[in-house]
């Protein structure tokens, strides 16, 4: 048996082997693992240092895997690279730099071929659709203008009253 204590630099090291992760996160494993703070720190300089760190990569892996597979938009994006740790700055940065080279509208409409087979053919189904696009971060207006392209005209007039 050793006395020997854990070291969180080989324990950030681990973390790191496995996906990705931004300093926030890190340090969060490492508090949970219960390791001091001023140990966490000197674990953290040290993986920053050596480039195993790095919020920017690891927004932009996170942002070029909402965007090309999950096929979110850039509003959702942002929050979530602040949700994972990553300052608002560098998330709006990484987003723009990401989502510039793609076709707004071209994403949106795969977003939407998702989700739907066919025509829209209630109001029901329209207001869902919009709703689960919103939340996927598009714009509103350009979320209707793609919903409104493929509705039945019965599912954009108002009911009878």
């Amino acid at each position: 048996m050793s006395d020997r204590k854990p070291d969180p630099y080989l324990a950030g090291v681990t973390m790191l082997s496995r996906r990705e992760l931004s300093t926030a996160q890190v340090r969060d494993r490492l508090k949970k693992k219960g390791f001091e703070a001023a140990d966490i720190e000197s674990a953290v300089e040290r993986l920053l240092d050596s480039g195993a760190l790095d919020d920017q990569r690891t927004a932009r892996a996170l942002a070029h895997m909402a965007a090309h597979v999950k096929l979110r938009g850039p509003f959702r994006t942002i929050q979530e690279l602040q949700a994972h740790g990553i300052d608002r700055d560098l998330s709006e940065r990484t987003v723009d730099e990401v989502y510039g080279d793609l076709d707004p509208q071209l994403l949106l409409e795969r977003a939407l071929a998702r989700r739907l087979k066919g025509r829209i053919e209630t109001r029901g189904e329209l207001r869902r659709l919009y709703q689960y696009l919103v939340r996927q971060g598009f714009e509103g207006a350009a979320a209707r203008s793609a919903l409104m392209a493929r509705a039945d005209p019965a599912a954009t007039t108002p009911p009878d009253r």
